[in-house]
């Protein structure tokens, strides 16, 4: 018999965190500040730090706190608004298939403004309080959303459960009592954007996946209950019915299980797609000038993703066909591939024209839980080369090694940070819970102040 929500996250102690947990949780760090260093370049982040500076502004007694990835304050709230929509704004930070979506774009952005939030009021923050933070903060976050998804109709988006996991870790973070945490809970819970996640898939815009009013939501949440303002319970994780999804808390860590690491920056239903192609393509040495059409099947989801001509980052993000070109074309995606220009290459519009999609019924069941596809190359001199059906590589039983690892973090990372600074970054991130103050203190700063050059606007 598992824990109630409440007695796991009042009793969970760092000690009691499992090591492969542990390491979970440093690489989503990791992973999702690479991926915010590339995402404080786009417009979504320029346009969400001008808007949290100018509207969600901390005042000269009030408390504040530096935006991801760039060094400007704002409120803790509007801190944690422009961080998620930075992270968010590059389809590469980690995520749960179960729970169709990312914890940590939500979670780490509002862990963070907090953290700086307490620094700047002269409290003592340690590597090992994030940690447990993130802990409770990924483990309740991933069952609501299961639990959610178990429950309702419709596909929401990752903000509408990620922010109850912000509210859990970032009211233990500030030491609240179990009621408040509770009550912050049940607060974010109400109040957080359901978002609807397929009509973002079919109309592609700045919205993205609902984390960047989710963070803010759990941020204000936990100040709320501070306050003595009421909202449990949370019926995602105290509700009546859902033990089939909470009964083992704390015998069994979803963190483990559920969390995946995405080697593009674009959906991952596009992945196993991409990393298809790219193997067909290395294993029969092929150039893109070799293929005359791709055949990509997939399931439903993947199917509807957009079409073949996208015409902005968001459009891109959220689209197969022309991920599946870039792949074939340039065989990375990276910054070079994240400008505008990448809309009008010839070649991969070419091969972007001439990608067909097909739903299977097979890979449709598999869809729960996992994402599968094959491709099919028919080559200019007439041959057909077909690939064996695939997940994306990523998930929990098929990790990326260690130098994939690294080598995604730094082609994102590098040409934003430099390299020097990228490297310094990751090192710290990696083992953050174990640096001393001082050293968890300068990582902190790199994360928040990102590039050394502070005339960026």
């Amino acid at each position: 018999m598992g824990l109630s929500y409440a007695a796991f996250v009042d009793g969970l102690t760092y000690e009691a965190i499992p090591e492969d947990v542990r390491q979970v949780l440093r690489r989503s760090l990791c992973d999702t500040l690479g991926v915010a260093a590339i995402g404080s370049t786009t417009e979504i982040a320029r346009i969400t730090r001008d808007y949290a500076t100018a509207f969600w502004q901390s005042g000269p007694n009030a408390p504040s706190s530096r935006i991801l990835m760039h060094g400007r304050t704002a409120s803790p709230a509007g801190a944690a608004f422009a961080g998620a929509f930075t992270v968010d704004s590059i389809d590469a930070h980690d995520g749960s298939s179960p729970c169709k979506g990312h914890a940590g774009s939500c979670i780490i952005p509002g862990l963070l403004a907090l953290v700086d939030m307490m620094r700047c009021g002269g409290q003592t923050v340690t590597g090992r309080d994030l940690m447990l933070a993130l802990a409770l903060g990924y483990e309740t976050a991933y069952r609501a959303g299961v639990t959610q998804h178990e429950t309702v109709p419709d596909y929401h988006t990752s903000g509408t459960w990620a922010a109850l996991g912000l509210a859990t870790g970032g009211g233990r973070l500030l030491g609240l009592e179990p009621d408040q945490i509770r009550h912050a809970a049940g607060i974010a819970e109400y109040h957080a954007p359901r978002s609807q996640m397929m009509r973002c898939i079919a109309h592609p815009t700045m919205l993205r996946d609902g984390v960047g009013w989710g963070a803010p939501t759990g941020v204000s949440a936990i100040q709320m209950a501070q306050m003595g303002f009421t909202g449990a319970p949370a019926i995602t994780a105290e509700g009546d019915g859902i033990e089939a999804w909470w009964g083992d808390l704390g015998e069994r860590w979803d963190i483990v299980t559920m969390t995946h690491y995405k080697r593009y920056p674009v959906c991952r239903w596009a992945h196993p797609a991409m990393d298809a192609l790219k193997d067909l393509m290395t294993e029969h040495r092929l150039s893109h000038r070799d293929i005359d059409r791709i055949q990509v099947v997939t399931f439903h989801n993947a199917v509807e993703l957009a079409g073949p001509e996208p015409q902005s980052m968001d459009e891109l993000a959220y689209s197969i066909c022309f991920p599946v070109a870039m792949m074939a074309v340039r065989g990375k995606v990276g910054l070079d591939e994240l400008q505008p220009a990448i809309f009008s290459d010839p070649d991969i519009l070419r091969l972007s024209r001439r990608t067909e999609l097909q739903e299977d019924e097979t890979y449709n069941r598999l869809a729960k839980t996992e994402r599968w596809a094959h491709v099919a190359l028919t080559l200019t001199d007439g041959r057909t080369l077909r690939s064996d059906p695939r997940r994306p590589k990523g998930d929990p039983d098929n990790p990326l090694s260690d130098e994939e690892f690294t080598r995604k973090f730094h082609l994102f990372a590098d040409p934003v940070l430099g390299a020097e600074r990228a490297g310094e970054l990751e090192a710290l991130a990696l083992r953050f819970d174990d640096l001393p103050d001082e050293g968890f203190n300068h990582l902190l700063d790199l994360a928040l102040e990102g590039q050394a050059n502070k005339s960026r606007p």
